[in-house]
């Protein structure tokens, strides 16, 4: 019988410990069918003995391993910590062993990893701080042993907040300048709402488009068990069940808008998600995966556009900003706020536009704990018109607005002079009429309060001149 070595670990993710005792263990040739793994605090081995192997140099193990590893170990798979050991004994024989990713071991480790990065973006996506006593409090029910492993992004994200996310495993609170641990919560000790609240249902009702509405997508990305937590999520439900007859009202007023009483019936009879649909969903998949500039290296994901495929303006702007490189969406940070008001002012409702960029990804020069905006290049704008040209091929609006030079530049193909060009409609090089005026963000970045007004004045005067185009061309 072969004697049995227990190591407990301090916690469920502490890869350290896992770490320096796995190495002792393979060093002194110990078998991985001879070694119990265990958690401080879990159930005993009554047969195994303490592991006290001495320590002996380390032998070198593939880097991609060490990153693998630390996700892996977040998992609350209890084999987790025995399948990695099994794993770097394979890899002391053959340094290439983690290579091989047919082998069963290897494809197990992997999918454990995938699973635990899309725990670690859940949280990235579905914790709601709410506030209570000049301090914000959220509260998260992760599937893995992910907290710690997703705490800098909170750090690096809300640096000048004081907050607290309690789980049921662990809490983690943030002083300002040193990040805490506490014991686990329960969801009775997070606050049940503050005034912000209501402000956010009202954003998450306008935006709602029963066009893009997909249930199924909607329930896989996010899961109900995260709805409680979600203060906009309390509108999901009615906001689904009359999503259809809203999508029809809105077919209805097109139709006969354009007098298209014949077509009115054929489009009704069609289900949502045709082939419109799908082509755009095929060329989202295919944008999320894209490498064609260096700038996916260091983005968080790719931004992609969003709005109805039958949208008669495409706004299209420069390039995701850090809060639109977090949330997967264009325009929801302070320019997108300075956009949807003057949308609201001209108006024109956001929920009928095609919103996009010229550039999928962030571009950013890191300063501390934040990312400062950086001006894409020629090349990167260059690259981004493969993505940008196929969502104009699908949507084929009557009028296309390029904010900003970058956007303007992609559009035409070459640079375009804000001032020259503003104003009036150009023809783009398929035909088509494009409209140029200045990014929101710049009317952000103008120190003097009456030259900044006065620019804002302008910008309204685009997007009404913009609107009533637009409506021209629907007849």
């Amino acid at each position: 019988m072969i004697d049995a070595h227990r190591v407990t670990l301090s916690a469920p993710d502490d890869f350290e410990g896992w770490r320096d005792a796995a190495r002792d263990l393979a060093e002194a040739g110990v078998p991985a069918e001879a070694v119990v793994w265990q958690v401080e605090g879990g159930e005993p081995d009554l047969f195994g003995t303490e592991s006290e192997q001495p320590r002996a140099p380390s032998f070198l193990v593939p880097r991609p391993f060490v990153e693998l590893a630390k996700a892996v170990v977040c998992h609350s798979d209890p084999e987790r910590f025995a399948l990695l050991y099994s794993m770097l004994l394979r890899l002391k024989a053959n340094h290439y062993a983690l290579d091989d990713e047919a082998d069963p071991l290897v494809r197990r480790l992997n999918d454990l990893a995938k699973a635990v990065g899309r725990d670690v973006h859940k949280m990235h996506a579905f914790v709601r701080f709410r506030e209570i006593d000049e301090r914000f409090v959220a509260f998260f029910e992760p599937e893995h042993h992910i907290v710690r492993r997703a705490a800098s992004f909170f750090v690096d994200r809300f640096t000048n907040m004081l907050w607290s996310i309690l789980t049921p495993e662990l809490s983690i609170h943030w002083d300002g300048e040193t990040l805490g641990e506490g014991p686990g919560a329960t969801r009775a000790d997070s606050p049940s709402g503050d005034p912000l609240e209501e402000t956010w249902r009202t954003y998450y009702a306008s935006i709602f488009n029963p066009a893009r509405l997909k249930v199924g997508a909607m329930l896989k990305e996010m899961p109900k068990k995260y709805w409680r937590n979600m203060p906009e999520t309390s509108l999901v439900q009615p906001l689904i069940a009359g999503a259809r007859t809203r999508e029809l009202e809105m077919i209805d007023a097109s139709a006969l808008k354009e007098g298209l009483k014949h077509a009115l019936e054929a489009e009704r009879a069609i289900e949502p998600g045709g082939n419109l649909r799908k082509s755009w969903e095929a060329l989202l998949a295919d944008a999320r995966e894209c490498t064609r500039c260096d700038l996916y290296k260091h983005a968080t994901q790719t931004v992609f556009g969003e709005g109805p495929l039958d949208a008669a303006i495409m706004f299209v702007g420069e390039q995701p900003g850090d809060q639109e490189d977090l949330a997967a969406r264009p325009f929801v940070g302070p320019a997108g706020q300075l956009f949807d008001n003057a949308l609201v002012a001209a108006g024109i409702d956001r929920s009928t536009v095609y919103v996009t960029n010229a550039v999928k990804h962030f571009k950013f020069i890191p300063r501390g704990k934040r990312r400062i905006h950086n001006k894409p290049d020629a090349g990167e704008i260059e690259a981004c018109r493969w993505w940008i040209g196929h969502e104009r091929e699908l949507i084929r609006p009557p009028v296309t607005v390029a904010l900003g030079e970058t956007a303007a530049h992609s559009l035409f193909g070459k640079t375009m002079a804000i001032g020259k060009n503003r104003g009036a409609p150009l023809q783009l090089p398929d035909g088509s009429e494009c409209w140029i005026t200045v990014h929101p963000s710049f009317l952000l970045r103008i120190p003097e309060e009456d030259r900044r007004r006065e620019e804002k004045k302008l910008f309204l005067r685009d997007l009404k001149r913009i609107k009533a185009r637009a409506a021209e061309h629907l007849g």
